[in-house]
């Protein structure tokens, strides 16, 4: 989710701060459930902060933690030019809302609890939820764009970006600035021989985003193996339908509410411990 792309909730949108245009409507007025919305900006942050560590818990639960590697960042709505992110070297299971830390976007640390030690790249690529997981470098390794190839892949239509090339590990300003210009306003990006990056309007989208586009990476290397077969090939859905479904569970409120069975019971199982 990369700093230059950012909607009041602190996580990116698309290039200009808008939404893009869909053709249903999952608004309130239509129905559905939104986010809650707040006139003290402190109070939002401490939700937010929730929210976020939150997060960490239901990536730990999906196994999409792997050592120290990984991180998602969150714009602070108090002081929209700083962020919150987690400590480098705590357990994502066990990461509390009062671990967070909140860096510059030079990395200074301004605030931090027990540990203030965090990942370089996390800086540098702002607002950002990133981790590393077999399935998803194995993908990363082959250099190829999502195929859709099924209904959930085509949320991602024309809104997934492929970061062809790896300059090493993600230390200077320069390389975050790149990949940040590589996603541009899309909300989901293949970074080649490294893993994938997501952004979303809200914590929730881009937790839901990165989930979803992790198992369809998988999907298409089983898909892929298949085609060994002779005779078989992988089927994309034509261009209307996969843009019809796109514009139908391809929002950033599609998004939210599709996540929020997981952050329910993510607070149900640990009785919301996270929140300490």
């Amino acid at each position: 989710m990369v700093s230059k792309f950012l909607s009041a909730a602190g996580i990116p949108l698309a290039a200009g701060g808008e939404e893009k245009k869909f053709r249903y409507d999952f608004s309130e007025a239509g129905g559905f459930p939104q986010p809650l919305k707040f006139d003290d900006k402190r109070e939002e942050r401490e939700y937010l902060k929730g929210r976020l560590t939150a997060a960490f818990r239901i990536f730990a639960k999906y196994g999409l933690n792997e050592g120290v590697a990984g991180h998602i960042t969150l714009r602070d709505p108090v002081e929209p030019d700083t962020f919150w992110v987690n400590p480098l070297g705590l357990s994502w299971p066990l990461i509390k809302r009062s671990d967070l830390v909140r860096l510059d976007d030079t990395g200074k640390v301004i605030d931090h609890g027990p540990s203030k030690l965090v990942n370089q790249s996390a800086f540098l690529i702002h607002a950002a939820g990133k981790t590393l997981t077999a399935g998803k470098q194995t993908f990363s390794s082959l250099g190829l764009p999502l195929a859709f190839i099924s209904q959930d892949a085509c949320t991602f239509y024309n809104d997934i970006a492929l970061y062809d090339q790896f300059d090493g590990i993600v230390l200077g300003g320069t390389e975050g600035n790149v990949i940040a210009e590589a996603l541009g306003g899309k909300k989901a990006a293949i970074l080649r021989n490294h893993g994938l990056l997501t952004a979303g309007a809200s914590i929730e989208a881009a937790v839901y985003w990165f989930v979803t586009l992790e198992s369809l990476c998988h999907s298409q290397l089983i898909a892929m193996a298949a085609c060994a077969h002779p005779g078989t090939t992988l089927k994309e859905v034509g261009h209307a339908e996969a843009q019809e479904t796109f514009e139908t569970l391809g929002q950033h409120a599609t998004a939210w509410f599709s996540a929020k069975p997981m952050f329910d019971l993510i607070a149900h199982e640990t009785r919301e411990d996270y929140l300490g």
